[in-house]
């Protein structure tokens, strides 16, 4: 799929991989609406693809908030042509601690349940509320890490809610007709991960692979990961 003047939906947008997703995504000539409770970082994301083929739109929106996410894909959807959303990235995420500090039967209910809240709920409500405005060739990709299926010490709810959203995205693609499946690019070096991993510009390219050249079937109810990308970009 070419997603040159397509619409793309990036969530999270103001920082780490969602900076980098933004850029990536404008340098193929998308659209793309990019979201974050930050309206002044979005702001200089936005201002950030200005020499790109591409387009940025800022609008400010909380994933926890299943209003906000209406707006938010009903704006996508009247952006851009009449295919509505042709690629969702449901990227935003929290990580309240220090990795490796956060042992989760120390988790305190309040970080629990915001973390969940924001990293399960809000992917199924980016999802669910973008459905409305997909077609048949519309891809999501669920961003996951190896931490989903490989559990480290101190990852505590963040860990939990990696686990939980990998099984959200397999659900959604028996359920639903777009392409839906979890795209993992290793550990990458943002606020949630303590500054450790590669650098989000280096993965941005996957998520762009996983969206126009990656196998479609393989990609619905399935996980895309960066030996795959690199396999397939040989």
């Amino acid at each position: 799929m070419d997603v040159s003047g397509k619409t793309v939906v990036v969530t999270g947008a103001s920082r780490g991989i969602g900076v980098a997703l933004v850029r990536a995504f404008a340098a193929e000539g998308a659209h793309v609406v990019c979201c974050a409770r930050d309206e002044d970082a979005l702001s200089d994301v936005v201002a950030n693809v200005a020499d790109t083929p591409g387009s940025a739109e800022a609008v400010r929106a909380d994933v926890r908030d299943e209003y906000d996410v209406e707006r938010l894909m009903e704006t996508a959807a009247r952006s851009g042509d009449d295919d509505g959303i042709a690629v969702l990235v449901p990227n935003a995420a929290v990580n309240h601690g220090t990795p490796g500090e956060m042992p989760v039967h120390e988790e305190s209910y309040t970080r629990f349940d915001d973390t969940i809240r924001t990293n399960v709920r809000g992917v199924f409500t980016a999802v669910r509320e973008a459905l409305p405005h997909v077609n048949d060739d519309t891809r999501v990709l669920v961003p996951s890490g190896s931490i989903a299926h490989d559990p480290k010490p101190g990852m505590g709810a963040y860990a939990v809610s990696k686990a939980a959203v990998e099984g959200l995205a397999r659900q959604f693609a028996a359920d639903v007709a777009p392409v839906i499946g979890v795209v993992d690019p290793g550990l990458v070096a943002t606020g949630l991960t303590d500054g450790q991993g590669r650098d989000a510009d280096d993965v941005a390219p996957m998520y762009v692979w996983a969206a126009t050249e990656a196998d479609r079937d393989e990609l619905d109810g399935g996980r895309l990961d960066r030996q795959a990308w690199k396999q397939a970009t040989r």
